[in-house]
């Protein structure tokens, strides 16, 4: 087994001791378990697959102790560590197989009452298709024509977009990025991700159609790395001069936009990213918003120029992909390269780590939440291989391949899937570059005799650093190129060819291990694979045979596959598990045959290309057989090398890009509803304190009088429920309309609309509409109180504290509905046109006050922002929702009594409410977010006012993505913001603290919540900066408390 190549001295040591240990020189505890055989032991309990490198070190000690006393006690402790060891991995494995079946117990059971609602009779193609006939897209392969796989098709698809002038935006936030020299390998950060968006960038902004393409990263102003990576914007050339023909404007082209997030001067690992991505997402929105105006200006006639599709990369770039699509209601993209979930499962396995210690390395639990935020927010999830849609993304609650073939079956019957809604995933592999790429014909003598003549082309210098390992430099050279990393099974591979004499004689074997510059300093994992390689070459003696050089650069890899391709050599990829294998079409395309594992995404591969062979990794003897057949069997070498250069271009990233934007074309275009009269960019002069967004009228504002956030009847049933839908958004704003009209509860007489509707747009003309721009400061009323007496004292402490002499605004951003607040600012002597807006319904549903006449009887002085409803829309499962919601109060009720009932006087058409009795008794956010996502209901769930009331509102809402949505709409400067909390809040109280405006937390205020904090999946630490500058607590809450901080803001001054 790979790695554990000390078993066969630790097995002899052992046997040197004896088959028995009980005698008067034994050590207190094998004496205690009486007669016991070590090496029955080793065999039975250990050899079976423990693979520890810190075992490895403790036998080197015990091998190195002289006295044999001293020797027999130290092997005894090793042996009872092991098996400490192996007793804790079985019992982790023990309860992650009861997780295991648990979680498919739960997706059966959630898959057959998802199936219940649907009604109507299953039709045949939604019923029973088998894991291994799902295709790529999820639909079943058995007697289907293709569809988008369709040359035909997908020509027709990119040709519609060819006269476009399109925007995209991708998103890869971790690692060093640049454009040129880029260094892979410099952490576990900077790999074939950097490589691949990189690349994916440069590409798309050469297709037709494409105008341009920004790919937002950090920007690193570290010490320790390049200026280069400081700088704020990178074009990325394109690769041929024919491409650059293409320009249309100033602006066009790709761009690497470097964003500035989380710490100053410090490049810090993906896993202590997370407390920053909402300040990610403040910046890059406000990028894209200048964007799109300056866009406007060139290619859109004035209007702005929305991204048609913005493209997370890796876990945390889909968490801030699916905020920003929710803000500026455009499609987003999601490419996960590695799951949390599988990765979880494979530490678990390895039984070195509790799930508890993972999550504290790993940050696993934010990263798998932040994967199932994505699948909610996407439309299209590409995938390198079926292999990680069949394997990986069904560990996912929010996907299940069967459920998800019951949801198209419908849709393409034209059949209601009741609010469910299920991610498209898609096979894309990716692409490369192979203009640059001349596959080598000759062979050596030919090569040397050409040199001999043209003096003036020397090999590469990386040549000669191979050459120099080998005895005979003429022989085919096995090439591997892999980190030293167990997964990649080096130490097999060097085995096989250890042990096969015929294939050491035929050929070499170069291993391209990444960069050291000493064993000592590279990582304990890393350390002990090489460790164990140079063991390996030293026990078979393939000095002369072997190269491993310590350096290499990136732009020399190219000269590497040459080589070996010059030499009639072979690649191979010998990993235990590959969830794509780039190296084997770089390979393929330098000519070169491979061997490669069967498991992952190299079946793929080897179907499309056919040059070369598969093996069990696990199987030695069949890797060096596959080898030896290659380098042996000229003909066989030839025919593989033919067909990969005759396939290869199937892998070339216009292949990719014109696949990639076809699936774009079949997204149903969305951009942000208002029209671009209605936003003004530039910032007109603050002139006075009375400038605010009561003073500027705005008639073309899409807004109408609310009486009531009463829910109407008719509106959010979910009736076409797939990315691939088509909304009727005229219909849906007149439900919208009719749901805000509704009169409020005890109201007498019925009113006509249109009369309703003319009062509104007169109160609209005479007191004129939002401009939050004018606003030096708005203050961001957010504390989650225990009483309401207590939130109106609040209220005016901070208004008092404001003081006169700044412009300052307020927003009112609570849990509680409009009638609610309403009754709240009667019951406080505070007048609504002293707010500029109310965030209400925990985030569902934002207002702004008008001025309101007696005669309008019980009309309540707001309108409700329609457009903002149709942004939250996307994936409200509507009534759908609603009856799944009921029908778990109810279990929940049957089990533990009236704990959970419906409050429809609070629930509106984008809020479900629900009274809740005993806190105590009800399941945790966790567990409702997993029931629903079981049944493909996308939702944010959120307990609040204090553990009494449930809110379940759309999921890209809340009342932080309104506050983003207010500075898009209204042009409100996030930095200009302060909200105000307390030290605890409702369950989506993290999102409030996140980003580039101020928080003042108040000292004191919603220590009840804290209980609603108490069964997370991740600790608040994990996600909050508490340490950010932007952050200030306050020592109390009274006048002077709160101007104190906002004097430590500079807000207001001394």
């Amino acid at each position: 087994m790979a790695g554990n190549d000390w078993i066969n001295s630790y097995l002899e040591a052992i046997l040197d001791v004896g088959p028995g240990i009980g005698d008067a020189k034994s050590s207190l505890l094998l004496r205690e378990r009486g007669h016991f055989s070590p090496t029955r032991y080793f065999v039975e309990e250990v050899i079976t697959g423990f693979d520890e490198t810190d075992l490895h070190r403790a036998w080197v000690r015990a091998a190195a102790t002289r006295g044999p006393r001293e020797r027999n006690t130290r092997l005894e402790n090793m042996c009872w560590r092991i098996w400490n060891l192996a007793r804790k991995k079985k019992q982790l494995e023990g309860e992650e197989a009861q997780r295991k079946a648990k979680r498919r117990l739960e997706h059966e059971r959630g898959r057959k009452e998802a199936t219940a609602d649907m009604s109507e009779d299953l039709s045949e193609g939604e019923k029973g298709d088998l894991p291994g006939d799902v295709s790529a897209h999820g639909d079943s392969t058995k007697g289907r024509m293709p569809r988008i796989s369709s040359v035909d098709v997908m020509e027709y698809l990119a040709n519609q977009l060819k006269e476009k002038k399109l925007y995209i935006v991708l998103i890869s936030l971790h690692g060093l990025i640049r454009g040129e020299n880029m260094e892979l390998g410099r952490d576990s950060d900077t790999g074939g991700q950097v490589k691949y968006v990189v690349e994916l960038a440069r590409a798309l902004g050469t297709m037709p159609g494409v105008y341009r393409v920004d790919l937002l990263t950090r920007q690193v102003s570290a010490p320790d790395v390049d200026w280069s990576y400081a700088e704020p914007t990178e074009m990325l050339s394109p690769r041929t001069k024919e491409t650059s023909m293409q320009e249309l404007g100033e602006s066009s082209g790709a761009y690497i936009i470097r964003i500035p997030f989380g710490p100053k001067d410090k490049y810090i690992p993906k896993e202590l990213l997370w407390p920053h991505i909402p300040e990610f997402v403040d910046h890059a929105l406000s990028h894209i918003r200048q964007m799109s105006k300056v866009l406007g200006e060139q290619i859109g006639g004035g209007q702005p120029v929305w991204p048609v599709a913005i493209h997370g990369h890796y876990a945390d770039a889909g968490d801030s992909a699916a905020l920003l699509s929710g803000v500026l209601n455009v499609p987003m993209l999601f490419t996960g390269h590695s799951l949390g979930r599988d990765k979880l499962e494979q530490l678990l396995k390895q039984g070195r780590q509790s799930r508890e210690e993972i999550n504290t390395t790993y940050k696993i639990m934010r990263r798998i939440e932040a994967e199932e935020l994505s699948l909610d927010a996407s439309e299209i999830v590409i995938t390198s291989t079926r292999q990680e849609i069949e394997e990986q993304w069904r560990l996912y609650d929010g996907f299940d391949p069967v459920l998800e073939r019951k949801l198209r079956a419908r849709i393409k019957r034209g059949v209601s899937c009741h609010g469910r809604f299920m991610p498209r995933m898609v096979v894309i592999p990716p692409g490369m570059e192979f203009h640059h790429i001349v596959p080598h014909g000759g062979d050596m003598d030919g090569d040397v005799e050409r040199n001999e003549e043209n003096p003036t082309s020397p090999d590469p210098p990386i040549w000669s650093e191979i050459m120099h390992f080998f005895s005979n430099p003429r022989k085919p050279m096995i090439l591997a190129l892999a980190r030293p990393d167990p997964k990649k099974n080096i130490t097999t591979l060097v085995k096989a060819f250890g042990e096969c004499r015929p294939l050491r004689e035929l050929a070499n074997l170069t291993l391209i291990m990444g960069n050291r510059d000493s064993i000592d300093e590279m990582s304990g994992t890393n350390a002990s694979v090489l460790l164990s390689v140079l063991k390996l070459i030293d026990k078979y003696d393939l000095y002369g045979q072997v190269a491993y050089p310590k350096h290499h650069k990136q732009c020399e890899v190219p000269d590497i596959y040459r080589l070996a391709a010059k030499t009639k050599g072979v690649f191979i990829n010998p990993a235990f598990i590959e969830p794509f294998g780039l190296t084997l079409i770089e390979a393929a395309a330098h000519g070169l045959p491979v061997v490669a594992t069967k498991n992952g995404g190299p079946v793929d591969i080897h179907r499309v290309l056919d040059n070369g062979l598969l093996v069990d990794p696990h199987d030695q003897q069949s890797i060096a057989d596959a080898l030896l057949k290659l380098v042996s069997d000229k003909q066989l070498w030839a025919r593989c090398r033919h067909n990969g250069l005759k396939n290869i271009h199937l892998f070339s990233w216009p292949e990719h890009c014109k696949t990639y934007l076809s699936r774009i074309a079949m997204c149903k275009p969305r951009q942000p509803q208002w029209q671009r009269s209605d936003v003004e960019f530039e910032n007109p002069e603050r002139n006075s304190p009375g400038d605010s967004l009561r003073d500027i009228q705005d008639l073309s504002l899409n807004l109408k009088l609310s009486l009531d956030g009463e829910k109407s009847e008719g509106a959010g049933n979910g009736t076409l429920d797939n990315s691939l839908d088509i909304d009727d958004s005229v219909d849906r704003k007149s439900k919208l309309e009719n749901a805000v009209l509704k009169l409020s509860k005890g109201a007498t007489g019925g009113v006509e609309k249109a009369s309703l509707m003319e009062k509104a747009d007169q109160n609209v003309v005479g007191s004129g509409f939002p401009a939050m721009r004018m606003r030096k400061y708005i203050f961001v009323i957010a504390v989650d109180c225990d009483s309401v007496s207590d939130t109106s004292k609040i209220i005016r402490t901070i208004m008092e504290a404001a003081g006169k002499e700044n412009p300052v605004g307020f927003i009112l951003s609570t849990s509680l509905s409009i009638s609610e607040v309403h009754s709240l600012l009667i019951s406080g002597s505070i007048s609504p046109l002293d707010f500029d807006a109310f965030i209400c319904n925990s985030g569902s549903d934002v207002y702004y006050p008008i001025s309101s006449s007696s005669e309008e009887g019980p009309a309540l002085p707001f309108v409700v922002d329609l457009d903002y409803q149709s942004h939250i829309e996307y994936r409200w499962g509507g009534e759908g929702l609603r009856k799944t919601l009921v029908r778990w109060a109810t279990s929940v009720n049957e089990k533990k009594g009236q704990t959970v009932a419906e409050d429809e006087s609070r629930s509106t058409a984008h809020c479900y409410a629900f009274k809740v009795k005993d806190f105590e008794l009800v399941p945790p956010i966790k567990e409702l977010r997993k029931l629903m996502r079981i049944q493909a209901l996308r939702c944010h769930v959120v307990y609040c006012q204090n553990s009494t009331t449930l809110n379940v509102i759309p999921v890209l809402a809340s009342r932080a993505q309104a506050l983003r949505y207010l500075y898009i709409r209204w042009g409100m400067e996030l930095s200009n913001v302060i909200v105000f909390a307390g030290e605890c809040g409702d369950t989506d109280y993290e999102g409030l603290l996140g980003g580039v405006h101020k928080t003042v937390i108040l000292k004191g205020i919603g220590n009840n919540a804290l209980k609603l904090h108490s069964n997370r999946s991740y600790p608040l630490e994990h996600v909050l900066s508490f340490d950010s500058p932007n952050i200030l607590q306050a020592e109390g809450c009274c006048n002077e408390d709160v101007r104190v901080s906002l004097r430590k803001l500079g807000v207001i001054k001394e």
